[in-house]
């Protein structure tokens, strides 16, 4: 390049270049090196970016000017074929997997009708004792009998459920159609009606019949679902649906999981997720919502797909003064014990005093009253045998019976107002 290259040369050599883009072209260094010279190296190429090039243009007079412009993706035509007719064969290997598939459902529905047609009406298939004995269905039913006292149109519903899986089953052994029926549930009562026995002995029936991998009972509530702060409700409430995963979930008082009056309350992702795995995994898990009857239907008008995709409402109702009773001599025959003939007319007559009071919690508060006449019983004997009465032995027959005076009385209880103690 020679640097003393006049004016009107340089407006020539500018004029003379034909430019893609008239920006682009810039002499290297400003203008010319104050060497005067550049080496044929100097005015190659170099990359600057993917597709960019800068080229630097000798022209007839030595100058070395730069360009840039887009250099263009190419590929072999070659390489282009071959990946259409991969792309093509996949497409046709998809397209002959569901022809396939089509026409072996076809055949299997055809096959179906046609052994539908030909089977005798009177076709024998087992009796439902043998079923219910077989699956130990009727195991878990005189379970739920034994652990329950009263409750008859729980124990009826349940049956219901029962008998519909049953002949689920003896329907699919002839060849007929069945479909899993909603097992979703909503237990609605008071405090220690059996909400949470019936629900475990219900995952047991259904993991014996075959809907349910393990049939064991996960209950969770509000803290167990919702999180404290932004994305921590989400893996709370997916960490508590992998643990009732193959049995069931209860949620015990579910209403407290909305809050009408804080439209930013995480409770509702959690029943967002919990209204999505009712739907998509009805199969592997069967949620059972409990709680008082007037804020569950509360909790279900503001959430109207709940209720829908619930198919058995169970009202649990409060017990009896007798059937409480009843409920107190299973506690004591399970933790062998025996109650005194006059200490269940003491123990009737104390339950129907603590039913017109406040916080009354049916079988909870039943279990409570064993525990403390459990409790005076062993003050009373271990007083006695430190006071020498009956020369300080103590009988099996002592160990295993309550007495009256071990129970709390209805004036005892009266008597103490609002202190309430069990």
């Amino acid at each position: 390049c020679d640097q003393g290259l006049g004016k009107r040369n340089w407006v020539s050599l500018r004029v003379g270049i034909f430019v893609e883009k008239m920006s682009a072209f810039v002499p290297v260094g400003g203008f010319v090196t104050p060497s005067g010279t550049r080496s044929a190296a100097a005015c190659g190429e170099k990359k600057l970016g993917a597709g960019v090039v800068v080229q630097r243009v000798r022209n007839v007079s030595g100058i070395c000017m730069m360009s840039e412009y887009e250099t263009p993706v190419t590929r072999r035509l070659s390489d282009a074929l071959k990946e259409r007719d991969v792309e093509e064969r996949l497409e046709r290997e998809e397209a002959e997997k569901r022809r396939l598939a089509e026409e072996a459902k076809r055949e299997a529905r055809q096959r179906k009708i046609a052994f539908m047609e030909n089977i005798p009406d009177n076709t024998p298939v087992g009796t439902v004792d043998e079923y219910m004995f077989r699956e130990g269905v009727k195991e878990t039913l005189e379970k739920l009998d034994h652990d329950l006292v009263g409750l008859w149109p729980v124990k009826s519903r349940v049956r219901e459920i029962a008998a519909l899986l049953i002949v689920d089953k003896m329907r699919n052994k002839l060849g007929l159609e069945t479909a899993v029926p909603s097992l979703h549930m909503s237990f609605t009562g008071a405090p220690g009606t059996g909400k949470t026995t019936v629900a475990m002995r219900m995952g047991q029936i259904l993991q014996k019949m075959g809907y349910c991998r393990k049939g064991h009972l996960v209950v969770a509530t509000r803290d167990d679902l919702v999180g404290q702060y932004v994305g921590h409700t989400a893996p709370k409430t997916k960490e508590m649906i992998k643990k009732a995963m193959g049995g069931v979930l209860l949620v015990d008082e579910a209403y407290y999981l909305y809050n009408a009056s804080n439209d930013r309350d995480y409770g509702q992702e959690s029943i967002e997720i919990l209204l999505n795995v009712m739907e998509t995994e009805r199969d592997n898990i069967v949620l059972v919502y409990a709680g008082y009857e007037d804020k569950m239907n509360n909790f279900y008008s503001f959430i109207p797909g709940m209720s829908s995709r619930i198919g058995n409402h169970i009202h649990f109702p409060d017990y009896h003064p007798e059937e409480l009773v009843e409920i107190a001599k299973v506690m004591c025959r399970d933790l062998q014990y025996e109650m005194h003939p006059h200490a269940e007319f003491v123990f009737y007559e104390y339950i129907q005093a603590r039913m017109q009071m406040p916080y009354f919690s049916n079988a909870r508060t039943v279990r409570n009253a064993v525990d403390r006449a459990r409790m005076r019983a062993a003050i009373r004997l271990f007083n006695n045998a430190i006071a020498g009465y009956n020369g300080g032995m103590v009988s099996a027959e002592d160990l295993m019976t309550i007495l009256p005076e071990d129970c709390v009385s209805a004036q005892e209880l009266l008597s103490r107002g609002d202190a309430i103690v069990e």
